[in-house]
């Protein structure tokens, strides 16, 4: 009786792997941002990728979950979990303006706006469950990262705010004014002037977040 030599299955660790799992997402984000996650299939990121259809399977298992990971890798590229790191010796001034011009810059990118807005047409076209899972990767992940920077203040004594959760949402909302909605609609000036105002919005919106909860 014959028997099947056994071969040694490929660890998925290896850089060949890995190089194909970079090609795919970078494929992926590609296309999601130009077609939008209905009009994007799985034989398309495979094809724009230079792999089989199979090999993007094994990797991600269905498109709703390359999809979460396309946004995940994206988010924490750009916006590590040590960018809400809250240093003691810092003026708290400084480190909010930090963070507020960081996540004004990559929020109002052409690019991300070029995301949110495929998104926006899944949603319309009924498909909500698709920037559910932009929202808990994206807003949601960066809001829990600054309600734990301004906790870490407010037990510092830096800062006297009696609900940090809702204080972490009006930070958000303050850096960034009216700018991210300009641009989603392509109503921004030229981009130097969208720019300065953009970068004069994140500071105005620290200044009155410490206006409301800086210690008396």
């Amino acid at each position: 009786m014959s028997t099947i030599p056994q071969t040694k299955p490929q660890g998925p660790g290896r850089p060949k792997d890995m190089e194909k799992r970079a090609a795919i997402l970078e494929a992926a984000k590609a296309l999601f941002i130009r077609n939008a996650f209905a009009g994007t299939s799985m034989d398309a990121v495979a094809a724009e990728a230079g792999v089989s259809k199979l090999t993007v399977y094994s990797h991600f298992g269905d498109k709703d979950n390359l999809f979460r990971e396309v946004i995940r890798a994206r988010i924490q590229d750009l916006m590590p979990e040590d960018t809400y790191q809250y240093v003691a010796h810092e003026d708290i001034r400084v480190t909010l303006e930090r963070i507020a011009l960081h996540h004004v810059r990559l929020d109002c990118d052409v690019q991300n706006v070029g995301t949110f807005r495929a998104i926006l047409s899944d949603c319309r076209q009924g498909n909500p469950r698709y920037g559910k899972l932009l929202w808990e990767e994206g807003p949601d992940r960066t809001n829990g990262l600054m309600k734990r920077l301004l906790q870490q203040a407010v037990d510092d004594s830096r800062l006297d705010i009696p609900n940090v959760a809702r204080a972490a949402g009006q930070f958000i909302s303050l850096i960034k004014g009216e700018m991210l909605m300009r641009r989603m609609f392509g109503c921004e000036e030229c981009a130097q002037s969208y720019a300065a105002e953009l970068e004069q919005t994140a500071r105005d919106g620290v200044d009155m977040f410490l206006r409301a909860y800086l210690p008396r």
